[in-house]
């Protein structure tokens, strides 16, 4: 999540909060019916995701749409009309990503596809499950609470930075403040959603992760000479500004649920 100049953080605050519970409810709205309407919001986002991928990349406009056409395929086979969330939909990702590379001669575009494609398949995956709605909400909200733990615990304590050379905004502190709100976000999921306790406890490592996906998207950027992804949610830039920490997560949740099923 991209963050403003500490002198006028006060001031952005209430356009950042406003569209982040507009995007809240959106989710919540998603997540809680499921099925089309969930599949049809991670759709969207990843076909943004690409798009701004793409556009950070700097490649032709062409390649652009053709990389967002190849994403399509996987993406339509998520649907609950199709064939859902399963592993023949990441062979689908993993093919989308070689053609995207091979055709485009980029390797940058096709992890791209990769990049936008996987944390749509896991969160379906995860909404999928027997508590699926529970897996899938505190996913999004362990993401969301070390966004906001980490914001407000960086600009009231500050101290050392993070990494300055990536994001100079970014403290430990708020890395700290962030992963204990986390963990108190997993607890509360444990205690009133009936979350697995080992799950809840994996919220403040799960936060550091989170944190990383943030970073590594800000290098993205660093690299590319913008401060944003994008503009489409104001205060919040991009749609990859805004799902950076989800990017790593769920797909990480993913393989934790997964390996508790099986074994």
């Amino acid at each position: 999540m991209s963050e403003p100049p500490k002198s006028g953080w006060a001031a952005d605050l209430p356009r950042r909060a406003l569209v982040g519970i507009i995007l809240v409810a959106v989710a919540v709205f998603a997540l809680v019916q499921g099925g089309i309407a969930l599949w049809v919001l991670t759709s969207v986002m990843a076909l943004l995701m690409m798009m701004e991928w793409a556009e950070l990349a700097k490649v032709d406009p062409k390649l652009k749409q053709l990389s967002m056409f190849a994403l399509s395929v996987p993406l339509a086979i998520l649907s609950p009309l199709a064939a859902g969330p399963d592993f023949f939909a990441l062979g689908l990702i993993a093919g989308a990503a070689f053609f995207v590379t091979m055709a485009a001669r980029s390797q940058q575009l096709g992890i791209g596809v990769v990049y936008a494609g996987i944390p749509a398949a896991s969160l379906l995956f995860l909404r999928d499950q027997d508590n699926g709605l529970v897996l899938a909400f505190w996913t999004l909200a362990i993401v969301w609470a070390t966004d906001i733990g980490a914001y407000f615990a960086g600009r009231l304590i500050g101290g050392p930075k993070l990494w300055p050379a990536v994001s100079p905004s970014k403290t430990w502190a708020g890395l700290g403040g962030g992963m204990a709100a986390a963990l108190l976000t997993g607890l509360a999921f444990h205690h009133w959603g009936a979350l697995p306790l080992g799950l809840a406890l994996s919220s403040a490592v799960l936060a550091v992760v989170a944190q990383g996906g943030d970073l590594y998207e800000s290098a993205l950027k660093r690299k590319a000479g913008v401060k944003d992804s994008g503009t489409i949610l104001p205060g919040h830039g991009g749609v990859l500004d805004r799902l950076d920490g989800v990017v790593p997560v769920a797909p990480m949740v993913a393989v934790l649920v997964l390996t508790e099923t099986l074994l």
